[in-house]
Parts: structure tokens; C-alpha cells; sequence
């Protein structure tokens, strides 16, 4: 299992809702500052988070994307 972290600076006020709908995102929430918005994902396998990213970029408003994957030692 690969776990990622998503942010996602949009304007839209909902944008954390939004993000639920995508599959594999286990959990996204609002945040204050640079980014508006983080969605965590689980996938199968490492190349599953770039189609997970381009569904979170085809969401209207989204500005950018920063995703993050977690490194276990």
C-alpha cells in the first residue's frame, strides 16, 4: 500500500468536499495558508497517484497540486 498527501490550492469555497468524491482519497479537510485544501490517498501501487492527481486538476477551480508520498524506512 502507497500512501499520499495531496494539496490543493483552489478559490472554491467546497474544495475539500469536492475532493471526496475522487476515488482513493481516504480523507481531504481545509487548511489555512499557501494551499486551500489536503486529500490523503491509499493506493496499490506508485504509479495509481499520478491518476489520482490528474482527477483531483480536472476538478474546475483547481489552481495546483503539491503531492507528497510517504516514505517508510
Amino acid at each position: 500500500m502507497v500512501r499520499a498527501v495531496i494539496l490543493v490550492k483552489s478559490p472554491k469555497k467546497l474544495i475539500a468536499a469536492r475532493l471526496r468524491k475522487v476515488d482513493k482519497i481516504t480523507e481531504s479537510f481545509p487548511v489555512s495558508g499557501q494551499y486551500d485544501a489536503v486529500a490523503v490517498i491509499d493506493v496499490n501501487e506508485l504509479f495509481e497517484i499520478k491518476d489520482v492527481t490528474t482527477q483531483i486538476q480536472r476538478i474546475p477551480g483547481v489552481i495546483r497540486t503539491e503531492t507528497m508520498v510517504e516514505v517508510n524506512p
